[in-house]
């Protein structure tokens, strides 16, 4: 378990026949197969049947949310790996079920700087009270969380105060050898945080502030993460800030063409 003062995250892998069970307590959550499927439960008797994918690789997934104050359950007959994605809040909002078919898919940025995000639960796409997360791939040799950008301070119509998580898969070169990739993440305050880390499947990175970016994908090895926000402005919205020296990269968009690898397959909006 990830757990932060807004944010938290939790991989769960089950095997055939699995189950796990847990408290929401004041957290708003989402289940979201990573791979697999699962049936989601509530104590209110909600059921939720997710068909889930084979991996993050292939396709957009369905999921669930749960609310604040109710004990969940994730049951999975094949065995799978599910992300719990959540986020204290405030409101209780009703358990839903998120169809695969409803995610927009975006691709962001051109050239190298290209990646395909999946807005499942972005701010402007599935109501939460609090929590925002997508997820993000990036074909490899580009560059995605580019250019590096922060949401630490809270700015009215300018910059959000969020968190973050990333978790992160990686997939594996055509003969089965793992891969790998890059997390930057640099000071925007004294004593800020700061740190360039390697990272592989299963690899979490908390992101309390700082401008970060880029993450960057070894060639041949395509990356994912998962974005998991949150924080304590009156909003729920991701506004950002580019950093200063690097900002002029997005000017040059226009003039080049989304990588062809993308996108890695259709969304509602793709």
């Amino acid at each position: 378990m990830t757990d932060h003062t807004y944010t938290s995250l939790d991989i769960v892998t089950l095997p055939p026949g699995g189950t796990h069970s847990f408290p929401t307590g004041g957290s708003e959550w989402i289940v979201l197969p990573l791979s697999g499927g699962c049936t989601v439960t509530t104590r209110e008797g909600d059921t939720f049947a997710l068909r889930g994918r084979d991996s993050v690789f292939t396709a957009v997934t369905d999921f669930a949310y749960l609310p604040r104050d109710t004990h969940a359950g994730v049951a999975t007959a094949a065995g799978g790996r599910f992300a719990l994605a959540g986020a204290r809040c405030t409101r209780r909002l009703p358990a839903r079920y998120g169809p695969a078919e409803a995610v927009p898919v975006e691709l962001r940025g051109t050239g190298t700087c290209s990646r395909q995000v999946n807005n499942f639960a972005a701010a402007d796409t599935f109501a939460c009270d609090r929590l925002i997360a997508v997820e993000v791939l990036t074909p490899g040799g580009n560059w995605s969380s580019y250019p590096p950008h922060k949401h630490d301070e809270y700015h009215p119509g300018e910059e959000s105060e969020l968190e973050e998580i990333y978790y992160f898969e990686i997939a594996d070169g055509p003969t089965g050898t793992p891969g790998l990739g890059y997390q930057r993440v640099s000071p925007s305050r004294d004593h800020g945080t700061d740190l360039l880390r390697e990272v592989r499947t299963g690899d979490t990175v908390v992101i309390p502030d700082g401008w970060h970016g880029p993450s960057i994908a070894a060639p041949g090895h395509t990356m994912y993460y998962l974005n998991v926000m949150a924080g304590p402005g009156p909003e729920r919205e991701w506004l950002i800030r580019d950093h200063p020296d690097h900002a002029w990269v997005r000017a040059t968009w226009p003039e080049q063409p989304v990588d062809p690898r993308l996108p890695l397959y259709p969304g509602a909006t793709s």
